[in-house]
């Protein structure tokens, strides 16, 4: 049968000639519809309208060979629903019922395609949600504006999710990021007027010991010179390390110009200096200061309001003991001053967590011990950082017997950034303990 006759049978068995109109066979739901004229015979027709069939058949196959061969099968959705909806109007003769059954079939397929791909968006966009929510109570604000600006660009990467769900995800995500970009530009806003307010108290000593600096009477002005070197050494907080170079090259200048007119006053008066004696310390002076010790080691166990009134009383009645003998008396001092160096630094710590979170806290105490080593790590940060700055100062003094004052406020400032860090350190592994539970 050569292809001729093979159309024709094919022609016959799908339509029919009823007067000058070809007819196509009920198929599906659909009755028998005219799909053309007779024109030059019958069977001429007939064949005619099964070769349109056969160039509909190529299309749909086309279509299916490329929805097979995608990745992306979501893109011929709309291309096989509309040649499905020509299987009931397209004029030609033929088995348009197996066209109709093979197109549904693809729509199925692509559809579950479809959702399988917008629920696995959807877990992705949750997953994406969750860590810029994890970010709510992170202070590493350069990491966290890094891991954010990830985040978004896979928030952008991922496909779409099921219509009803889009405003509530999007909504999430910004809500999330929006928190954090929050909390730092308060926190940046917080340290700027701390900077400040650092700035200033420096400049007021500066100003103070300018004029001092050219003042006549020695003994006092040495007296308040020193007083303004401890206030200096005092100072809570940082700044930009050319900033704080320039501040205390200024400061330095007007002590290192009095002290260089005192050496020249006690030259010109060859005045001696006395010198200190010291008493000797009795036996139950390192009893009483033992005694102090334990004490300020109990006070962490206290309400820090009174446990830092406390630690300040007993600093005071500590002076008031008398010396200890040898290696003990560093041992019981070192002791001492580090139990008080908890309680302070740990009144600061819960200050800073109070601001961050006013109310009461509604994390378990694992997470509120988590939370507090985050912000003694940051802490620990800011100090090494002024601890360098204090360094770099230090190197660069030369030896004139002049810049020795300020060689021992150094030493003593860089030694007192020591003892904060460990101090900080001793915390952290408190509370690590009380992370675990």
């Amino acid at each position: 049968m050569d292809s001729q006759d093979h159309l024709l049978a094919e022609a016959r068995r799908y339509g029919y000639i009823e007067g000058d109109q070809v007819w196509l066979r009920p198929l599906l739901d659909l009755p028998a519809r005219q799909v053309g004229q007779v024109k030059e015979s019958a069977d001429a027709s007939l064949v005619y309208f099964a070769q349109r069939f056969t160039l509909f058949r190529t299309k749909v196959e086309e279509l299916l060979q490329k929805i097979e061969e995608s990745e992306n099968k979501g893109s011929f959705l709309m291309k096989a629903l509309h040649l499905k909806e020509q299987v009931g109007s397209y004029d030609a003769l033929g088995d348009f019922e197996d066209l109709y059954r093979r197109l549904t079939e693809a729509e199925e397929s692509i559809k579950v395609t479809i959702n399988r791909n917008r629920e696995k968006n959807l877990a992705t966009k949750i997953g994406l949600i969750q860590e810029a929510e994890d970010l709510h109570d992170t202070i590493d604000w350069q990491g966290g504006t890094e891991k954010l600006k990830d985040l978004r660009q896979g928030w952008i990467k991922t496909g779409p999710v099921e219509k009803h769900l889009v405003d509530e995800l999007e909504n999430r995500f910004q809500v999330a990021v929006d928190a954090f970009f929050a909390r730092k530009k308060e926190f940046l806003a917080e340290k700027k007027a701390m900077t400040n307010r650092v700035y200033d108290q420096y400049k007021d000593l500066i100003h103070k010991s300018e004029a001092l600096q050219n003042s006549n009477e020695f003994e006092e002005t040495t007296r308040k010179l020193k007083q303004l070197q401890q206030a200096w050494k005092e100072i809570d907080g940082s700044l930009p390390r050319k900033q704080a170079n320039d501040l205390w090259t200024r400061f330095r200048a007007a002590h290192n110009h009095f002290f260089e007119r005192l050496k020249v006053h006690i030259e010109s008066k060859r005045q001696e200096l006395p010198a200190a004696s010291s008493g000797n310390p009795g036996e139950d002076n390192l009893t009483r200061k033992r005694a102090l010790v334990a004490e300020a080691q109990a006070l962490l166990k206290q309400p820090m309001s009174s446990a830092v009134a406390r630690a300040k009383e007993l600093q005071a009645a500590w002076k008031k003991v008398g010396p200890v003998r040898g290696e003990e008396s560093d041992r019981v001092w070192e002791q001492f001053i580090l139990a008080c160096d908890k309680v302070f630094e740990m009144s600061a710590l819960e200050h800073y967590m109070r601001k961050r979170q006013p109310g009461p806290e509604q994390n378990t105490p694992q997470e509120q011990a988590t939370l507090r080593i985050q912000a003694l790590r940051e802490f620990i940060k800011y100090d090494q950082q002024e601890q360098e700055v204090l360094n770099e100062n230090l190197d660069k003094l030369n030896d004139s017997p002049g810049n020795e004052a300020f060689r021992t406020m150094l030493q003593g400032k860089i030694r007192a950034f020591d003892r904060k860090i460990r101090t900080k350190n001793d915390l952290i592994a408190m509370f690590q303990q009380q992370a675990v539970g």
